[in-house]
Protein backbone atom coordinates (compact mmCIF):
# COMPACT_ATOMS: atom_id res chain seq x y z
CA UNK A 1 0.00 0.00 0.00
CA UNK A 2 2.77 2.69 1.17
CA UNK A 3 4.21 1.80 -2.44
CA UNK A 4 1.07 2.37 -4.13
CA UNK A 5 0.38 5.74 -2.66
CA UNK A 6 4.22 7.00 -2.85
CA UNK A 7 3.49 5.87 -6.69
CA UNK A 8 0.17 8.06 -6.89
CA UNK A 9 1.63 11.28 -4.66
CA UNK A 10 4.75 10.81 -7.82
CA UNK A 11 2.31 10.89 -10.32
CA UNK A 12 0.62 14.19 -9.07
CA UNK A 13 3.74 16.04 -8.30
CA UNK A 14 4.73 14.86 -12.05
CA UNK A 15 1.06 16.22 -13.20
CA UNK A 16 1.20 19.22 -11.39
CA UNK A 17 4.85 20.32 -12.57
CA UNK A 18 6.74 17.98 -14.58
CA UNK A 19 4.71 17.33 -17.37
CA UNK A 20 3.28 20.97 -18.19
CA UNK A 21 2.41 21.66 -21.79
CA UNK A 22 5.00 21.66 -24.95
CA UNK A 23 5.63 24.98 -25.10
CA UNK A 24 5.98 25.25 -21.36
CA UNK A 25 9.73 26.94 -19.62
CA UNK A 26 9.43 23.08 -17.55
CA UNK A 27 9.41 20.94 -20.97
CA UNK A 28 11.43 18.54 -20.90
CA UNK A 29 14.80 19.13 -22.50
CA UNK A 30 14.84 17.81 -26.12
CA UNK A 31 16.35 18.36 -29.04
CA UNK A 32 14.45 16.69 -32.01
CA UNK A 33 14.26 16.10 -35.49
CA UNK A 34 12.51 14.48 -38.90
CA UNK A 35 8.37 13.61 -38.60
CA UNK A 36 7.32 12.52 -35.14
CA UNK A 37 3.70 11.92 -36.35
CA UNK A 38 4.19 9.69 -39.62
CA UNK A 39 6.63 7.03 -40.71
CA UNK A 40 8.54 4.94 -38.21
CA UNK A 41 7.90 4.70 -34.60
CA UNK A 42 9.91 7.64 -33.46
CA UNK A 43 12.68 7.14 -31.08
CA UNK A 44 13.81 8.88 -27.91
CA UNK A 45 17.70 8.84 -27.59
CA UNK A 46 18.98 8.85 -23.77
CA UNK A 47 22.97 8.94 -23.46
CA UNK A 48 25.06 7.07 -21.08
CA UNK A 49 26.62 8.50 -17.97
CA UNK A 50 29.28 11.23 -18.96
CA UNK A 51 28.18 12.39 -22.16
CA UNK A 52 25.85 14.55 -23.98
CA UNK A 53 22.93 14.22 -26.86
CA UNK A 54 24.88 15.68 -29.06
CA UNK A 55 28.70 14.25 -27.97
CA UNK A 56 26.87 10.55 -27.56
CA UNK A 57 24.69 10.03 -31.07
CA UNK A 58 24.72 13.05 -33.58
CA UNK A 59 27.18 11.32 -35.29
CA UNK A 60 25.19 7.93 -35.99
CA UNK A 61 22.16 7.26 -34.53
CA UNK A 62 20.59 10.76 -35.16
CA UNK A 63 22.03 10.90 -38.60
CA UNK A 64 20.91 7.32 -39.62
CA UNK A 65 17.56 7.88 -38.20
CA UNK A 66 17.29 11.16 -39.95
CA UNK A 67 18.18 9.46 -43.25
CA UNK A 68 15.71 6.32 -42.30
CA UNK A 69 13.24 8.78 -42.36
CA UNK A 70 12.46 7.72 -38.61
CA UNK A 71 11.41 10.98 -36.48
CA UNK A 72 13.76 11.18 -32.91
CA UNK A 73 14.29 13.46 -30.09
CA UNK A 74 17.35 13.42 -28.02
CA UNK A 75 16.91 14.23 -24.30
CA UNK A 76 19.64 16.02 -21.94
CA UNK A 77 20.49 15.35 -18.65
CA UNK A 78 21.90 17.73 -15.97
CA UNK A 79 25.37 17.76 -15.89
CA UNK A 80 26.30 15.28 -18.44
CA UNK A 81 23.81 12.45 -16.28
CA UNK A 82 27.00 12.46 -13.31
CA UNK A 83 24.20 13.95 -10.47
CA UNK A 84 21.36 12.22 -9.19
CA UNK A 85 19.84 9.39 -10.88
CA UNK A 86 16.83 9.60 -9.40
CA UNK A 87 16.39 13.42 -11.09
CA UNK A 88 16.89 12.12 -14.41
CA UNK A 89 14.78 9.48 -14.30
CA UNK A 90 12.19 12.24 -13.58
CA UNK A 91 13.31 13.94 -16.42
CA UNK A 92 13.64 11.09 -18.96
CA UNK A 93 9.51 10.88 -17.89
CA UNK A 94 8.87 14.22 -18.65
CA UNK A 95 10.64 12.87 -21.89
CA UNK A 96 8.54 10.49 -23.00
CA UNK A 97 5.51 12.25 -21.62
CA UNK A 98 6.17 15.60 -24.41
CA UNK A 99 7.30 13.45 -26.72
CA UNK A 100 4.50 10.92 -26.79
CA UNK A 101 2.01 13.99 -26.84
CA UNK A 102 4.49 15.38 -29.80
CA UNK A 103 4.30 12.08 -31.87
CA UNK A 104 0.34 11.62 -31.14
CA UNK A 105 1.07 7.93 -30.42
CA UNK A 106 3.52 5.38 -28.72
CA UNK A 107 7.51 5.59 -29.41
CA UNK A 108 10.64 3.68 -28.51
CA UNK A 109 13.18 4.61 -26.41
CA UNK A 110 17.37 3.45 -27.05
CA UNK A 111 19.71 4.47 -24.62
CA UNK A 112 23.54 3.61 -23.81
CA UNK A 113 24.61 2.95 -20.45
CA UNK A 114 22.83 4.58 -17.68
CA UNK A 115 20.57 5.74 -20.69
CA UNK A 116 19.45 2.30 -21.14
CA UNK A 117 18.51 1.76 -17.60
CA UNK A 118 17.25 5.00 -16.37
CA UNK A 119 13.92 4.75 -18.28
CA UNK A 120 13.41 1.73 -16.51
CA UNK A 121 12.86 4.62 -13.43
CA UNK A 122 10.22 5.91 -15.39
CA UNK A 123 8.50 3.12 -15.82
CA UNK A 124 8.68 1.83 -12.64
CA UNK A 125 7.77 5.48 -10.87
CA UNK A 126 5.72 7.09 -13.11
CA UNK A 127 3.59 4.31 -14.49
CA UNK A 128 1.54 6.14 -16.84
CA UNK A 129 4.99 6.37 -19.13
CA UNK A 130 4.70 2.34 -19.65
CA UNK A 131 1.58 2.99 -22.06
CA UNK A 132 3.29 5.45 -23.85
CA UNK A 133 6.46 3.17 -24.95
CA UNK A 134 6.51 0.22 -27.41
CA UNK A 135 10.57 -1.14 -27.00
CA UNK A 136 13.40 -0.22 -24.74
CA UNK A 137 16.62 -1.21 -26.06
CA UNK A 138 19.81 -0.56 -24.04
CA UNK A 139 23.37 -0.65 -25.41
CA UNK A 140 25.54 -1.72 -22.30
CA UNK A 141 22.62 -0.96 -19.75
CA UNK A 142 24.01 -0.40 -16.19
CA UNK A 143 20.63 -2.62 -15.37
CA UNK A 144 22.33 -3.82 -12.17
CA UNK A 145 25.12 -1.55 -12.03
CA UNK A 146 28.82 -2.09 -11.91
CA UNK A 147 31.49 -3.29 -10.24
CA UNK A 148 33.70 -0.99 -11.19
CA UNK A 149 32.75 1.68 -8.93
CA UNK A 150 33.32 0.03 -5.64
CA UNK A 151 37.27 0.95 -6.59
CA UNK A 152 36.33 4.38 -8.59
CA UNK A 153 34.51 5.39 -5.58
CA UNK A 154 36.58 3.93 -2.76
CA UNK A 155 39.29 6.36 -2.10
CA UNK A 156 38.10 10.12 -2.04
CA UNK A 157 34.19 9.40 -3.46
CA UNK A 158 32.68 10.16 -6.68
CA UNK A 159 30.37 11.48 -8.52
CA UNK A 160 26.56 10.64 -7.69
CA UNK A 161 25.92 8.74 -10.22
CA UNK A 162 28.47 6.30 -10.18
CA UNK A 163 28.13 5.72 -6.49
CA UNK A 164 24.33 4.50 -7.87
CA UNK A 165 25.56 2.74 -10.47
CA UNK A 166 27.71 0.24 -7.74
CA UNK A 167 26.55 -3.03 -7.81
CA UNK A 168 24.08 -3.19 -4.96
CA UNK A 169 23.57 0.51 -4.76
CA UNK A 170 20.43 1.81 -2.90
CA UNK A 171 19.49 3.24 -5.88
CA UNK A 172 19.48 0.16 -7.90
CA UNK A 173 18.00 -1.99 -5.66
CA UNK A 174 14.76 -0.19 -5.36
CA UNK A 175 14.85 0.46 -9.32
CA UNK A 176 15.08 -3.84 -9.64
CA UNK A 177 12.47 -4.25 -6.36
CA UNK A 178 9.78 -6.52 -7.39
CA UNK A 179 9.52 -6.91 -11.20
CA UNK A 180 12.02 -5.69 -13.62
CA UNK A 181 10.09 -5.03 -16.76
CA UNK A 182 6.17 -4.07 -17.22
CA UNK A 183 3.62 -5.98 -19.51
CA UNK A 184 3.26 -4.25 -23.06
CA UNK A 185 7.11 -3.06 -23.18
CA UNK A 186 9.56 -5.02 -25.48
CA UNK A 187 12.84 -4.96 -23.65
CA UNK A 188 16.25 -5.48 -25.53
CA UNK A 189 19.17 -5.84 -23.17
CA UNK A 190 22.80 -5.50 -25.46
CA UNK A 191 26.13 -6.07 -24.15
CA UNK A 192 29.12 -7.19 -24.61
CA UNK A 193 31.36 -9.67 -22.82
CA UNK A 194 34.31 -7.34 -23.52
CA UNK A 195 32.41 -4.33 -21.65
CA UNK A 196 35.20 -2.88 -18.80
CA UNK A 197 32.69 -0.28 -17.41
CA UNK A 198 29.54 -1.89 -16.49
CA UNK A 199 31.39 -4.92 -15.44
CA UNK A 200 30.40 -7.81 -14.80
CA UNK A 201 28.53 -8.17 -18.30
CA UNK A 202 28.75 -11.77 -18.77
CA UNK A 203 26.16 -14.73 -18.69
CA UNK A 204 24.60 -16.16 -16.63
CA UNK A 205 25.04 -13.26 -14.41
CA UNK A 206 25.29 -9.95 -17.13
CA UNK A 207 24.68 -6.31 -15.16
CA UNK A 208 22.65 -5.48 -18.37
CA UNK A 209 20.14 -8.83 -18.91
CA UNK A 210 16.95 -8.37 -16.94
CA UNK A 211 15.17 -11.34 -16.01
CA UNK A 212 12.01 -11.14 -14.49
CA UNK A 213 8.19 -9.44 -14.77
CA UNK A 214 5.82 -9.76 -17.44
CA UNK A 215 7.37 -7.86 -19.93
CA UNK A 216 8.61 -9.34 -23.30
CA UNK A 217 12.36 -9.50 -23.08
CA UNK A 218 15.68 -10.25 -24.74
CA UNK A 219 18.77 -10.50 -23.22
CA UNK A 220 21.71 -10.30 -26.12
CA UNK A 221 25.05 -11.03 -25.70
CA UNK A 222 26.82 -9.78 -29.01
CA UNK A 223 29.33 -12.50 -29.14
CA UNK A 224 26.73 -15.07 -29.14
CA UNK A 225 26.43 -13.39 -32.95
CA UNK A 226 30.11 -12.86 -33.47
CA UNK A 227 32.32 -14.67 -31.53
CA UNK A 228 35.44 -12.80 -31.72
CA UNK A 229 34.02 -9.83 -31.45
CA UNK A 230 35.53 -7.12 -29.89
CA UNK A 231 33.50 -4.11 -28.85
CA UNK A 232 34.14 -1.67 -25.63
CA UNK A 233 31.70 0.08 -23.36
CA UNK A 234 31.89 3.81 -25.59
CA UNK A 235 32.04 1.77 -29.07
CA UNK A 236 29.21 0.01 -28.24
CA UNK A 237 26.93 2.80 -27.62
CA UNK A 238 27.76 5.05 -30.42
CA UNK A 239 29.00 2.81 -33.17
CA UNK A 240 28.81 -1.14 -32.73
CA UNK A 241 27.63 -3.23 -36.10
CA UNK A 242 26.41 -5.91 -33.98
CA UNK A 243 24.29 -3.51 -31.30
CA UNK A 244 22.73 -1.38 -33.90
CA UNK A 245 21.86 -4.25 -35.96
CA UNK A 246 20.08 -5.53 -32.59
CA UNK A 247 18.56 -1.63 -32.10
CA UNK A 248 17.21 -2.04 -36.10
CA UNK A 249 15.66 -5.68 -35.44
CA UNK A 250 13.92 -4.28 -32.38
CA UNK A 251 12.45 -1.40 -33.63
CA UNK A 252 11.19 -3.16 -36.98
CA UNK A 253 9.89 -5.97 -35.84
CA UNK A 254 7.13 -7.06 -33.30
CA UNK A 255 8.70 -7.21 -29.68
CA UNK A 256 12.19 -7.55 -28.36
CA UNK A 257 15.21 -8.38 -30.83
CA UNK A 258 15.65 -11.60 -31.93
CA UNK A 259 19.50 -12.64 -32.40
CA UNK A 260 18.13 -15.40 -35.15
CA UNK A 261 17.05 -12.89 -37.27
CA UNK A 262 20.60 -11.06 -37.50
CA UNK A 263 23.11 -11.62 -40.45
CA UNK A 264 26.23 -13.04 -39.72
CA UNK A 265 27.57 -10.06 -42.76
CA UNK A 266 27.41 -7.99 -39.62
CA UNK A 267 30.34 -9.80 -37.90
CA UNK A 268 32.44 -8.11 -40.65
CA UNK A 269 31.59 -4.30 -40.72
CA UNK A 270 33.56 -2.26 -38.45
CA UNK A 271 31.16 -0.06 -37.66
CA UNK A 272 27.15 0.41 -38.45
CA UNK A 273 26.00 1.97 -41.46
CA UNK A 274 25.64 5.53 -42.32
CA UNK A 275 28.48 6.34 -40.02
CA UNK A 276 30.97 8.22 -42.11
CA UNK A 277 34.24 6.09 -42.02
CA UNK A 278 36.83 9.15 -42.46
CA UNK A 279 35.49 11.26 -38.86
CA UNK A 280 35.07 8.12 -37.11
CA UNK A 281 38.14 8.78 -35.20
CA UNK A 282 38.16 12.31 -34.37
CA UNK A 283 34.09 11.34 -33.29
CA UNK A 284 34.84 8.38 -30.86
CA UNK A 285 38.24 10.11 -29.68
CA UNK A 286 35.46 13.28 -28.75
CA UNK A 287 33.39 10.59 -26.72
CA UNK A 288 36.27 9.37 -25.00
CA UNK A 289 37.99 12.74 -24.26
CA UNK A 290 34.33 13.49 -22.65
CA UNK A 291 34.04 10.92 -20.71
CA UNK A 292 37.48 10.97 -19.31
CA UNK A 293 36.68 14.71 -18.45
CA UNK A 294 34.01 13.89 -16.67
CA UNK A 295 34.80 11.22 -15.03
CA UNK A 296 38.11 12.97 -13.58
CA UNK A 297 36.64 16.76 -12.85
CA UNK A 298 33.03 15.88 -11.49
CA UNK A 299 32.91 16.52 -7.63
CA UNK A 300 33.09 13.90 -5.27
CA UNK A 301 30.82 13.41 -2.67
CA UNK A 302 31.62 10.81 -0.32
CA UNK A 303 28.14 9.02 -0.05
CA UNK A 304 25.16 8.28 -2.18
CA UNK A 305 22.67 10.62 -2.70
CA UNK A 306 19.44 9.06 -0.13
CA UNK A 307 16.47 7.72 -2.19
CA UNK A 308 13.27 9.90 -2.54
CA UNK A 309 10.48 9.13 -0.35
CA UNK A 310 8.53 7.52 -3.44
CA UNK A 311 11.21 5.19 -3.72
CA UNK A 312 11.73 3.87 -0.07
CA UNK A 313 10.54 0.41 0.87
Amino acid sequence: MRRVVASFLLTLAVLAGLCAPADAATDAPLTCGGKLTTGPTPVLLVPGTTLTPEVNFSWNYEKVFTAQGRGWCAVTLPDHAMADIQTNGEIVARAIEDMHARAGRTISVVGFSQGGMVPRWAFKYVPQTRSMVDDLVGLDPSNHGTLDSYAVCALNGCAPAFWQQQTGSHFLTALNRGQETYAGISYTSVFTATDEIVVPNLPPVASSALTTGPGRRSNVLVQSICPVHVSEHLSMGTSDPVGYALVMDALTHDGPADPARISAAVCTQPVFPGIDLAAYPANLATVVANAGQQALTYPHVAAEPPLRGYAQE
